[in-house]
């Protein structure tokens, strides 16, 4: 178990191109990049709210698409309190090279019941291109005991709701985002020596996002 401190850590996964970084950038910073720039690794931290009248720092690591780099995904998991894992719905290979990840997660954490884990289906904006459907999602999600959610990083849709709900999750500590919390935002960025469950439903745009 990670050590009980003003940090919370969220780590996020996920296969190269399903936009990753452009949830957290979108979250953090309120802005989308419609290029693709591959991820080593980056950090981003922001002030939230925890138990009620205290303050603590939501850690957001969004990792490597590949999997170059083994012994960072582990240490990142075992150092994690929660986990998001992202997979384009207009990709079915995508969200199927989550279960290695998946399968750490479970090996490293051991039971998943007190660990706070959400299965995304990011690109919902994309509906013409979709390949998984929202059930999809939400099936794969039980098998993992995670929790589900579609979003779009494009359109900015579900994205604040995904980091509250996951936040929300955690049994230990009260935690919510703050009104402001976009102009709190920072980041850092690392890099290998070497190298450069389910809650109640809502849908919208006409069925095609879901949160679970």
């Amino acid at each position: 178990m990670p050590e009980q401190s003003n940090d919370y850590r969220v780590v996020v996964f996920g296969a190269g191109g399903v936009g990753k970084s452009s949830l957290v950038l979108r979250f953090v910073k309120g802005t989308f990049r419609e290029s693709y720039i591959p991820t080593v690794e980056d950090t981003y931290r922001q002030v939230i709210t925890c138990n009620k009248n205290s303050i603590c720092t939501l850690q957001i690591t969004d990792t490597t698409g590949s999997h170059q780099f083994p012994a960072m995904q582990r240490l990142n998991i075992s150092k994690g309190h929660a986990f998001i894992m992202v997979y384009s719905i207009t990709s079915r290979q995508s969200l199927e090279e989550l279960k290695p990840t998946w399968e750490i997660i479970r090996e490293i954490k051991g039971s998943l019941d007190n660990v706070p884990l959400m299965l995304v289906g990011n690109k919902c904006d994309e509906t013409e291109a979709r390949e998984l459907t929202a059930k999809e999602g939400e099936e794969q999600a039980r098998r993992w005991s995670s929790h589900f959610m579609e979003t779009s990083a494009k359109t900015n849709y579900n994205v604040k709701e995904l980091f509250q709900e996951l936040l929300s999750l955690d049994k230990n500590r009260a935690m919510s985002l703050q009104p402001d919390s976009k102009n709190k935002a920072s980041r850092s960025a690392s890099a290998p020596p070497g190298t450069s469950g389910a809650g109640t439903s809502s849908e919208k745009l006409k069925d095609k996002c879901r949160l679970m």
